[in-house]
């Protein structure tokens, strides 16, 4: 009987269930099935992992960005002082500059001075002793 329902495509499992496929096939394709199963847990095991690992690069980009954003604004800070201080250094050198040439006329004044008081002692000494 099981001859003659074999060729006709029919087959009993191993509950003696009437199954149109082979009890191997049978078999194999709940195997495939379990597989299959597994797999796609795994698959979604994995995009969760990688889902979260994302979000941890994402996070790492943010803070790494806001870095590099603190740092060329400290960078910029840094040139900005810079540049104040060579324009301070070109001021306080102008200021030098000034004073010495104002030194110098004082010390040609002074000198002038000098020697005009000479004169006046000198003309004051001969008025003396021309009296």
């Amino acid at each position: 009987a099981q001859a003659a329902l074999g060729a006709a495509g029919l087959h009993f499992d191993e509950l003696n269930k009437l199954r149109v496929l082979e009890p191997e096939a049978a078999q194999q394709t709940a195997q495939l099935r379990e597989e299959c199963r597994a797999f796609l847990d795994k698959i979604v095991e994995f995009q969760k992992i990688v889902g979260s690992l994302i979000e941890l690069v994402d996070q790492l980009a943010k803070a790494a960005e806001s870095e590099k954003m603190k740092a060329i604004g400290a960078r910029n800070l840094l040139k900005s002082i810079a540049k104040q201080r060579e324009a301070q250094e070109q001021q306080l050198q102008a200021l030098i500059a000034e004073k010495k040439m104002q030194l110098e006329r004082y010390r040609i004044e002074y000198e002038t001075l000098c020697k005009i008081e000479a004169d006046q002692n000198e003309f004051i000494d001969q008025f003396i002793f021309q009296k």
